[in-house]
């Protein structure tokens, strides 16, 4: 049987302090550039060797970053500098299972000492073999977790490549108007104009509208929903900045915040949430039921015959990005966009035999982000449960694989 010992965190491994890294100093490149919030961007250089272990120092705490390759960890961050003979992958869970908050500053933007948490008091499993077993069981899941995550990646710039071509380049309609064929089925392609024409001084498909956004969609339409009753609720954190899908949503007492139901997009509208690209499509809930959340989210959604997909993918184009975060005012640091503000970003609404035909290409692609996403809630709810008792030797290797086998 493994041994486990109570020891310090600084007997087991060695934090050390990132490495600053200007913006203007950084050259495109392949090395992750590691902060506090994860992979921000990426250099040509790296001052770490990999795999490798990071966490917060400032800022973000609490979250810790297995990286595979060679990286540069930011100043914001503490990396493993040296594990002492410890399963690199181990170590990154055995990270995830301390209190960081608790050896935090308390400052306003909180912060640790690498000194404080290398005293900090863990238990720890001795052998080597025992830390890869553990990190193979939590791993696992994990690569199935990343290998969905990618895989709704894909599924989402298929359907923004169709929305882009169709209703921002008008690809099928300039095909028509060359004389090109075979770009789409001749069904649907003859369900498109010939040719282009000038509206409010752009071009747009002959017999197609260009209008405003509060004409096209609903914005912040009403749902009912009583103060102080359990239902739904997505809290800005686990809004995605890629991808539709919310990481998490609980049932909590309702109070003061913006409803919604299926086929609703949610935009955040506060600073730094909209820059982040904070966008949500909802179809996480039962049919009939009304979330709710932020009163910093935007609710839109397209009307008929335009389908719901429409609205998020239209919230998720650079363009309406663009054009939200210059209508925002308010003072540093809270800046926010408002939804009248909104109502003039003007969009393209095609026919409505156009309209119908692209509802029946994205909906499955949607269908199957919104399965993919709650299998990964689901493997995600039983990582995290499984973790600490791995790592405190509550449970065995063996028994956390029965487990996984039948929750699969």
């Amino acid at each position: 049987m493994a041994e486990w010992i109570d020891t310090t965190l600084g007997q087991v491994v060695e934090l050390k302090r990132g490495y600053d890294l200007a913006q203007q100093s950084r050259r495109q490149g392949l090395v992750p550039i590691v902060s506090s919030s994860g992979v921000s961007d990426y250099h040509d250089k790296a001052m770490v060797k990999g795999p490798g272990v990071v966490t917060g120092r400032y800022g973000t705490l609490g979250k810790v970053y297995f990286i595979r390759s060679h990286f540069w960890p930011l100043n914001t961050t503490l990396y493993v500098r040296n594990f002492k003979g410890n399963d690199p992958r181990f170590v990154s869970y055995f990270l995830q299972s301390i209190d960081f908050l608790s050896y935090s500053d308390k400052a306003a933007v909180p912060g640790v000492n690498r000194n404080h948490l290398h005293e900090a008091q863990v238990r720890f499993p001795r052998d080597p073999a025992e830390q890869h077993a553990i990190a193979h069981v939590l791993g696992a899941l994990d690569d199935k977790i990343e290998l969905k995550r990618r895989t709704n990646e894909t599924l989402e710039a298929m359907a923004r490549a169709i929305f882009k071509d169709w209703f921002v380049d008008f690809g099928p309609t300039r095909d028509k108007q060359e004389g090109v064929t075979g770009s789409l089925p001749s069904q649907i392609l003859a369900l498109f104009p010939d040719d282009l024409v000038e509206a409010y001084g752009m071009e747009t498909p002959r017999g197609w509208e260009r209008t405003s956004i509060s004409t096209a969609f609903e914005i912040n339409p009403r749902r009912s929903l009583s103060k102080g009753q359990l239902a739904p609720y997505l809290d800005m954190a686990n809004m995605p900045t890629t991808g539709p899908s919310p990481r998490e949503i609980i049932d909590r007492a309702v109070g003061s915040g913006m409803r919604f139901i299926n086929g609703d997009t949610l935009v955040a509208r506060i600073t730094p949430c909209l820059e982040n690209g904070k966008t949500a499509f909802v179809d996480f809930l039962k049919d009939g039921e009304v979330g709710w959340g932020s009163t910093e989210y935007i609710v839109m959604r397209a009307k008929p015959p335009l389908p719901p997909e429409y609205a998020y993918l239209v919230a998720r184009g650079p363009e309406f990005r663009d054009y939200a975060i210059q209508q925002m005012t308010g003072s540093s640091g809270r800046q926010r966009v408002s939804a009248d503000s909104l109502c003039n970003f003007a969009v393209v609404v095609p026919s409505a035999e156009v309209a119908i035909e692209f509802g029946k290409l994205v909906k499955p692609i949607f269908a199957r982000i919104r399965s993919a996403a709650g299998e990964n809630r689901s493997l995600t709810a039983l990582r995290d449960a499984l973790l600490p008792k791995l790592i405190s030797g509550e449970i065995r290797v063996k028994e956390a694989e029965r487990i996984v086998e039948a929750a699969q």
